[in-house]
């Protein structure tokens, strides 16, 4: 069963003013264990895409299943608490909160989910040791490079064993050396623990990386290529 189901999406914003067509009729299924590229031009509707996958933003029209929940039919409140549980983000800034430490970045997920501190310790250490940083536990995001921030997100964002991660550019900020360090990280999370990965991305590093390639062109998937 796929894991996420998009059926027939579309956005338009602004439909009462100048409507801006963002996706127009997008259908895709994603399968548990893919590491998927969604690519396109700027304006393309890749981010938009990927902001409705994860609940950020709702679809004008069209249903999306995740991991057999139908989330169009949830509230406000209701999405906020499947998110949590259920789907894992990295963003091209990083987003840590800089007066944390790496540890307590990695922890504030399980705190927002109520799990029991010691529990939640231990499962943030394992995570970080597992993304090459356990020397790096008590740092704060301005003592660490961007490849090491982002390593610390995408811990963080392994932390609620959610069904799969959503990165936004990840690589956007991260120079060769750090863009590679994370791939081979996110391949190895992705062939191992079988987590599944969905790019919203420009970057050709991450393309010839990805397993699947989904192109948006005009709010419209022009191809989907699943490499062999």
């Amino acid at each position: 069963m796929a894991i996420i189901t998009i059926d027939n999406i579309e956005k338009v914003y602004n439909p009462d003013k100048i409507p801006v067509h963002a996706l127009r009729g997008v259908n895709l299924e994603i399968e548990k264990g893919e590491f998927t590229a969604i690519v396109g031009p700027s304006g393309s509707g890749k981010t938009t895409l990927l902001n409705i996958i994860g609940g950020l933003d709702r679809p004008s029209k069209g249903r999306i299943v995740i991991d057999g929940k139908d989330i169009s039919e949830l509230s406000d409140n209701q999405m906020i608490d499947f998110r949590k549980e259920k789907i894992g983000f990295v963003f091209q800034a990083y987003n840590l909160i800089p007066v944390l430490t790496a540890l307590e970045n990695v922890e504030f997920i399980m705190v927002l989910q109520k799990r029991d501190k010691v529990e939640r310790e231990a499962r943030a250490k394992e995570l970080l040791e597992a993304v090459g940083l356990s020397d790096k536990l008590d740092k704060r995001p301005s003592e660490l490079s961007g490849g090491q921030q982002q390593r610390v997100a995408v811990a963080r964002a392994l932390a609620s064993k959610p069904a799969f991660i959503l990165a936004d550019e990840p690589t956007a900020n991260l120079d060769s050396e750090s863009t590679a360090g994370l791939l081979d990280l996110m391949a190895e999370l992705n062939r191992k623990e079988g987590i599944t990965f969905v790019f919203s991305t420009h970057d050709q590093r991450v393309i010839d990386r990805a397993r699947r390639v989904v192109n948006l062109v005009d709010g419209k998937i022009d191809s989907d290529i699943r490499k062999s």
